[in-house]
């Protein structure tokens, strides 16, 4: 985590996050390390659908089609945080930390990371096999950690 920090600072890259599922982990875990405030701009907790529509302007027929916790949510997620932010690494993630809002087709465990550096973007489907809310959260927060590394090298 801190080898992350000190490449972005020395990168000069600044880092946003827009966190449903998460609930602001990601934003606390990066923000917990001293020098954070060079690299850190913007966290957003994007909850609900309404937060979802009205702060990150995710259309409605989006969610009402494919569902918050989709690869279309989370594209148009991260792609509208960078909008707002400016940030050079933007992130999105959404997903089930469970244990209850599961169906057949979205288990517990599933969840989808955006992550757009200049005009690309990468959407990961993951699916953690933990049932258990904390640690689907913070398995989350770190595989997006990982994939933000990846992505600033």
């Amino acid at each position: 985590m801190k080898s992350l920090i000190k490449l972005l600072i020395k990168k000069k890259i600044k880092i946003s996050v827009a966190e449903s599922c998460t609930g602001g982990l990601l934003a606390s875990t990066i923000t917990s390390i001293s020098g954070a405030s060079k690299i850190f701009n913007l966290g957003l907790v994007t909850y609900s659908n309404q937060a979802k529509i009205q702060i990150l302007k995710v259309n409605k027929k989006i969610i009402r089609k494919y569902g918050a916790v989709s690869y279309e949510c989370c594209h148009a997620m991260v792609n509208n945080l960078s909008k707002i932010s400016k940030a050079n690494i933007n992130v999105s993630i959404t997903g089930i930390a469970g244990p209850k809002g599961n169906t057949k087709l979205k288990p517990v465990g599933l969840v989808f990371i955006g992550v757009k550096k200049g005009n690309k973007i990468q959407i990961n489907k993951c699916l953690f096999k933990s049932k258990k809310r904390n640690l689907i959260q913070k398995a989350t927060v770190k595989k997006t950690l990982n994939l933000v590394l990846r992505i600033a090298k």
